[in-house]
């Protein structure tokens, strides 16, 4: 299984939409949460998807499609 560590940025309209549940659903991939700051209007969240490499592409082409920006982590997620 690839992981694969993201920050996710999400737009005041996505903020309460159950994405990562919809993402473990329709792509089978696992979600590791490392950090979040979530706030009515914005938010983002640091976390790395394990799955094979196309469930973990095609999760990320969902989350795009939905506005929010995903952009890859370097270095330690843990201790950063």
């Amino acid at each position: 299984m690839a992981a694969r560590p993201l920050q996710l940025t999400f737009p005041e309209n996505q903020v309460t939409e159950p994405v990562i549940y919809q993402i473990v659903k329709q792509f089978d991939v696992v979600p590791s949460i490392r950090r979040a700051n979530i706030a009515n209007h914005v938010g983002f969240l640091i976390i790395e998807l394990g799955g094979d490499d196309a469930s973990i592409a095609s999760a990320i082409a969902y989350l795009e499609e939905r506005g929010i920006k995903v952009s890859d982590v370097a270095g330690d997620i843990v201790a950063g």
